[in-house]
């Protein structure tokens, strides 16, 4: 697998790109080792840029994170997100006799890894905060690879596919925000004392 050429067909022909990935074998440590890991690398590494260095604008000045705190919320934004990637592979894989389809974990994280494609490319913009709402418009679109993705490698039936996504949807947005919550309350809490 070629780490430029999979971004550049699931971002631009995600349709044809499923169908090429459904019938590939990856294993976990190869999904994450030769594509996770690197482009969840992307927004945590411009996280501590951007908080750190650029700083947030506020109506007294800017506001940046002290190194350390960054530091800190670089390493929790990148762990958690690799966590969260397995997390809802495991969602995915969890759902799917309950709609029809059968279970497979590697079919699971295949979907979740690289649905999440648009949201760690995006992650490039939160080096300069006040962009970072393009980042999130990007993960917008990794919630249209994940409907694909489902529907094209899971062969959940036509009738229970939405429920299916919206299920999905649900519980990784539950995830998200304690995550969020968590990263939030340890990485910012020094420094908005």
């Amino acid at each position: 697998m070629n780490l430029v050429e999979r971004v550049k067909n699931i971002l631009l022909s995600p349709v044809a790109e499923w169908g090429t990935i459904k019938g590939e074998t990856h294993t976990t440590a190869d999904l994450f080792t030769r594509y996770a890991m690197i482009l969840a690398a992307i927004p945590a590494l411009a996280g501590l840029i951007g908080f750190g260095l650029i700083g947030v604008s506020t109506g007294t000045g800017p506001f940046r994170l002290p190194f350390g705190y960054g530091l800190i919320h670089c390493i929790l934004t990148y762990v958690f997100s690799l966590v969260g990637v397995y997390l809802l592979a495991m969602i995915i894989d969890f759902l799917s006799p309950k709609f029809g389809a059968s279970q497979s974990m590697e079919t699971a994280l295949k979907i979740s890894v690289f649905s999440m494609t648009p949201a760690w490319i995006g992650g490039i913009f939160l080096i300069l905060p006040s962009l970072s709402i393009i980042s999130m418009i990007a993960g917008l679109y990794g919630l249209y690879l994940l409907f694909l993705g489902i529907k094209q490698l899971k062969d959940v039936p036509e009738d229970k596919l939405l429920t299916f996504f919206i299920a999905t949807v649900v519980l990784a947005i539950v995830i998200q925000f304690i995550f969020y919550t968590v990263i939030r309350a340890i990485a910012f809490r020094g420094p908005m004392m």
